[in-house]
This record gives C-alpha cells, sequence and structure tokens, in this order.
C-alpha cells in the first residue's frame, strides 16, 4: 500500500512592512513540527525572508523551500512604512501563489496580511484577498469566512462601502452565501448546520418601519433557505446574535456586510480566528488581522491565528489529499 504524501502549503508574505514576514519565521520556529506533516513553502521575497530569520529568530526553521514571487526589489522589513513597493511585492506573491495553486502546484495557500493602501498606491484596484484569489480561479460563487471553533460567520459583502450594502444584499446572494456556509460546516462532519441569518437593519427593521429590506429580502432568502434544506433561522437582530446563550444555539451565522461580523468575531477570537474564502476550486486561508504597521519589527506581533490558519489548510489539504488516493 503506498502511503500518503505530505500536502504541500504555501505562506505567502504579506507586505513585507508589516508583521507578515516576522509572524511567519517565528511561528516556524515555535512549530517545528508543522514541517513533520506538510512540505512548506514562503512565497514571496527570499531576500526579504531571511532578513527575518535573522531579525527573530534564533534557532535554524525547520525544512522550508523559499520561492521568488515578485520581482520588486524590497528593502523595507519590518519598518511599518506604507510604500507601493512593498504594495506591489505583496500583490504580485498572491497573484503567483494562486496560480500556482490553481495548476496543482502546491495544495493550499495561508495568507498573511495585506496592506490594501500599499496596493492601491500603484494605481491596482485592490479589495482584498478574497475578491483577488476568487478572481484568479473565475469564482463567481465565494464567501468570505471567519471561523473560531464553533464560531463560523460568512459575509454576504465584504469590502465595499456601509452606503452600498442594503443593494448588495440580494435575495440570490443571501441564498448562496447561506449555502456555502452550510457545505463548509458539513464538511466538519455536522449534518445538519442550523444557520442564523442576521438583519440588515437594527431590530430587523421593526416589520417594516425601520427599513424594509428585512421584510423585503432577507425573509423570503430564509423561507427560500428552508425549502432547499437549509435550517435557517432569521433575520436574527445582530446586536442579540452574538451573546454566548444565542450562539450556542447555531452552527453557523450569515452576516450581512464586514462590521456587522468582524467586530464581534475579533472580540471573542482576535487571537485564533481564521479567514478562509468559501466556493474556491483551490484552499485558501488566511489571518484574521491587518498588518499591524504600529508593532512591525518589535517581534510582539501575536502569531496564534496564522498558526490556527495553518491547520485548517492542513486539515483540508490532508482531506483532500485523502479523497484522490
Amino acid at each position: 500500500m503506498t502511503s500518503l504524501r505530505l500536502p504541500k502549503i504555501a505562506f505567502t508574505m504579506g507586505d513585507p512592512a508589516g508583521i507578515g514576514p516576522e509572524i511567519i519565521v517565528r511561528m516556524l520556529e515555535d512549530h517545528p513540527e508543522f514541517a513533520e506533516n506538510a512540505e512548506l513553502f514562503i512565497y514571496g521575497s527570499p531576500e526579504v525572508i531571511r532578513d527575518a530569520v535573522g531579525c527573530f529568530c534564533k534557532k535554524p526553521l525547520p525544512p522550508i523551500e523559499l520561492v521568488e514571487a515578485t520581482g520588486v526589489k524590497v528593502s523595507h522589513l519590518a519598518d511599518g512604512i506604507l510604500s507601493p513597493e512593498c504594495g506591489l511585492a505583496a500583490y504580485e506573491t498572491v497573484v503567483r501563489a494562486a496560480k500556482d495553486a490553481v495548476a496543482g502546484k502546491i495544495d493550499a495557500i495561508v495568507t498573511a496580511p495585506v496592506n490594501k493602501a500599499a496596493v492601491c498606491l500603484n494605481g491596482i484596484p485592490f479589495s482584498g484577498h478574497t475578491e483577488l484569489v476568487a478572481e484568479i480561479c473565475g469564482t463567481k460563487d465565494f464567501a468570505m469566512m471567519q471561523s473560531a471553533g464553533s464560531l463560523r460567520i460568512a459575509f454576504v459583502t465584504t469590502h465595499i462601502a456601509l452606503s452600498e450594502v442594503p443593494a448588495a444584499c440580494t435575495f440570490d446572494r443571501i441564498v448562496r452565501t447561506a449555502g456555502l456556509l452550510h457545505d463548509a460546516v458539513r464538511a466538519e462532519g455536522i449534518p445538519e448546520p442550523r444557520i442564523a441569518i442576521a438583519a440588515i437593519n437594527p431590530h430587523a427593521g421593526e416589520n417594516g418601519n425601520m427599513g424594509r429590506e428585512d421584510e423585503d429580502t432577507v425573509k423570503p432568502a430564509v423561507r427560500r433557505m428552508n425549502e432547499l434544506g437549509i435550517h435557517a433561522e432569521g433575520p436574527v437582530p445582530p446586536d442579540a446574535l452574538f451573546v454566548q446563550s444565542v450562539l450556542r444555539k447555531y452552527d453557523g451565522i450569515v452576516s450581512m456586510y464586514h462590521d456587522q461580523g468582524h467586530i464581534p468575531f475579533k472580540m471573542l477570537a482576535f487571537d485564533r480566528g481564521v479567514n478562509s474564502t468559501l466556493g474556491l476550486p483551490i484552499i485558501r486561508t488566511s489571518v484574521d488581522h491587518g498588518t499591524a504597521f504600529n508593532i512591525a519589527g518589535q517581534g510582539i506581533a501575536d502569531f496564534g491565528s496564522l498558526a490556527e490558519a495553518f491547520r485548517i489548510a492542513l486539515k483540508r489539504a490532508s482531506a483532500g489529499i485523502q479523497k484522490q488516493s
């Protein structure tokens, strides 16, 4: 009987001026056992990664391959300064890693944080990893999910202005997002997930007296989910949804917009939260925090979220390899 190969898992370095390179090398120094279960790669600038090892590590790292994924020469390791060079290097790194994953050269991507403003300084309309990776994969039906243990939140909209949210929360988009979340929870071993659908308006619109969106769009979408076999409840007023006694009733939550879900999630699980993109043909997980320019270079950034993102990517990649064998 042939033994299964190890999954090939790639980290992208993130913005070199942020905490990305630092948390990757410090995490690998602290968790050398990660290399026992996967072939490890770091995409980005090998020079930046070597500098990070020299600055932050006291012990040799486990076996890991450095992949030159950007043509930008960067000398801004962990200086916390916004720059177009660092933004472009981070962007090119994600593009290369995503294309390699689509081509089957690697089994999963774990992304370190990118600064959107730094990328946009190059004239690139960049709204985030989620949208970029989905575009590279040619995927139109996708959703961002944040998770930490039994807490799972999928987002109907992500990086758009709050003024655009009501129009973007369409019947179809709400139903599709719930379906992606339902499938993701089932893949984790829960056969009949219970999904809560957050309201768009305060108090779920007060029966239409505080906005019609929940009456005209969300409620019909919830009815449709149940017709499709998704056990969904809502719209649930979001100010009550994240109370522990309510959270325990559900296996997943559909959030209508970015801060509606991100703020409570980060309060509950900031040091262990993981960001995933649902609906992709590849595996992509990420930290649930930004570049933290204010503490870059100090060796104090918490790498707990990155470690959890790796563990989830490893679990999913290993399961995929098993299915193929």
